[in-house]
Parts: C-alpha cells; structure tokens; sequence
C-alpha cells in the first residue's frame, strides 16, 4: 500500500517540476529547500501552486493561508496538504 504522505509529495514534486521548471525530469530540490529563495516560486506561482493543490487534493487554501509558513517547502506544502486533509476527514469530522 502507498503511503499518502509519499503520494502527495510525489505529485507536488512532480507539479513543480512540470510547471516551474518545465521539465518532466525528477524536481531537483530537496524538500527543505525554499522555493521562493531557489527561484521556483514568485508570487504568482504560488496562485498556481494553490490552484494545483485546490484541484489535486479538493481542498480549500484560505487566504490567510497562503504563505511562506505552508507553501515554502515541498515539507512544507505535504505538511500543509496532511493538516488539510486530517481536518476535513470524516472521522475528524465525528471527534469534534
């Protein structure tokens, strides 16, 4: 079985790769590494990335979501992407 956190990060990695560094080539980052400091993402790239997330995963980035703190790293957006998805998850849903 395919570890969900693994997939996500795949899919990212692969997003980025393909969209920023037009490439189908492995994402040459490490996932720690920030994207906006490596020149991948600039501000309008991260209204992609969101879309991508948004669409991919049918999840819901906030406004004051949308930063650094979350979308920054690849650890960063898988983090992100698992608190998301955790949250809106039925079993979440039935311990509130």
């Amino acid at each position: 079985m395919t570890d969900p956190s693994q997939e996500r990060r795949n899919l990212v990695r692969q997003f980025l790769a393909q969209t920023f560094l037009l490439t189908d080539d492995q994402f040459p980052h490490a996932d720690d590494e920030s994207l906006m400091t490596a020149g991948v993402l600039d501000s309008t790239g991260v209204l992609e990335l969101i879309l991508f997330l948004e669409s991919t995963f049918a999840v819901t980035v906030d406004d004051t979501e949308a930063t650094p703190r979350h979308l920054d790293t690849v650890q960063r957006i898988v983090d992100f992407l698992a608190a998301k998805l955790d949250a809106d998850s039925p079993s979440h849903a039935a311990r509130r």
